[in-house]
């Protein structure tokens, strides 16, 4: 196991000695400076990944020339930047970034710019802030962990193909359960209006349409799904709704600073209205609090090491990387036998137990603690 570092290298909000034109222009059109490096991301896609995507529909580039550029494209769009997008997209979601035309940029962002990387971002939002976290990964949350082996690459793919095949379907029946018609209905929409208008392009050309929607869909749903699955893969039996001691936190890892520091997760689900900037200042505060819920902390690893370690059971390696704060582990033995006690498929009795008739807020501390509200209303 590591000791708990003494410095902290993921990102905090360091304000510039300067700005320049283009970034006074759009701080007055932000609420929060420390958003700018959204709109620099924006701007980059822009000017880069869009006009190429439009490229590849033209009649401009044919035969070898065209599979080069496709190929360059694919890797910038679906590797390169897909993960700073859809972490960005995930901020952008939690929080009301744009003061002008708020309504207007958001929608234009989810309807337009995040097809391109995979991403359908009304459908995105209804399920990410209108059910997971609400229910926080407990029975009633339809993309829930808990009925699966959380060690088992068979489980993780049972899991990953009932998102694919029912995903959409069951986070409608739950936001139509719960009364939450905003909601359903942008999933509805904007699922379907992605399908028509892919399948019209396709008549248009095939080989684009695959290339620039349909396979990041696919591919966005399998990451998503991987990510999910590891950070909710450590369930405290005992109190799974404990989300200290049921969620994962990454730190001092590069990820951190191209992604947001969605490493964080268990200070997202904590404070999930909070900038992200301000996670590891939020963990050093609340390090009691980890200790005592003995929360899994990671260090120099991130969620793909996670789960690669997960499903080939290399608990040796995860407790090698695992921060023992304040000594709430023994040893490495010690620390193994939990993580294999929290990754334990929770029987189908159990979960009927913990089925509820569900609330409008998430137990995101321990019993007595208090509350964060939290806004639905970002759209």
């Amino acid at each position: 196991m590591q000791r708990f570092p003494e410095i902290i290298t993921d990102p905090s909000y360091q304000q510039p000695l300067k700005y320049n034109v283009y970034q006074q222009f759009w701080l007055k059109h932000i609420n929060d400076k420390r958003d700018l490096p959204f709109i620099k991301l924006l701007t980059i896609i822009h000017l880069t990944i869009l006009p190429v995507a439009i490229l590849l529909y033209t009649s401009l580039l044919q035969g070898i020339w065209w599979w080069v550029t496709a190929c360059i494209y694919f890797y910038f769009s679906q590797f390169y930047f897909k993960g700073s997008f859809g972490l960005m997209l995930h901020c952008l979601c939690h929080r009301k970034t744009f003061k002008t035309y708020p309504k207007f940029i958001t929608k234009y962002t989810h309807w337009f710019v995040c097809p391109f990387f995979g991403h359908l971002g009304d459908g995105y939002f209804s399920h990410h802030l209108g059910m997971h976290h609400i229910e926080g990964n407990m029975p009633d949350d339809a993309s829930s962990t808990m009925r699966y082996q959380r060690d088992s690459l068979n489980d993780f793919l049972k899991y990953w193909g009932a998102f694919m095949l029912t995903g959409a379907r069951d986070t409608y029946l739950y936001l139509l359960s719960k009364k939450r018609r905003k909601l359903y209905m942008q999933l509805t929409l904007n699922e379907l209006f992605f399908w028509v208008i892919a399948a019209a392009l396709c008549f248009v050309n095939l080989a684009a349409t695959l290339l620039i929607f349909i396979i990041p869909v696919l591919f966005a749903r399998l990451v998503m799904m991987i990510g999910n699955w590891t950070q909710h893969a450590f369930v405290d039996p005992d109190e799974p709704e404990n989300q200290l001691a049921s969620t994962i936190t990454c730190i001092n890892t590069h990820y951190n600073r191209k992604c947001w520091n969605d490493g964080y997760h268990t200070i997202h689900h904590i404070r999930p209205g909070a900038h992200y900037s301000e996670y590891p200042g939020i963990f050093r505060q609340i390090i009691p609090k980890l200790a005592a819920s003995r929360t899994l902390v990671f260090t120099n690893i991130h969620y793909l090491h996670i789960f690669f370690y997960l499903v080939t059971k290399r608990y040796d390696k995860l407790a090698a990387n695992l921060v023992n704060i304040n000594n709430a582990f023994r040893d490495d033995d010690d620390a193994i036998a939990l993580m294999k006690r929290r990754t334990k498929k929770f029987d189908g009795d159990k979960m009927k137990r913990l089925m509820s008739d569900s609330n409008e807020t998430i137990r995101l501390l321990p019993k007595n603690e208090k509350l964060q509200a939290f806004d639905f209303r970002l759209i």
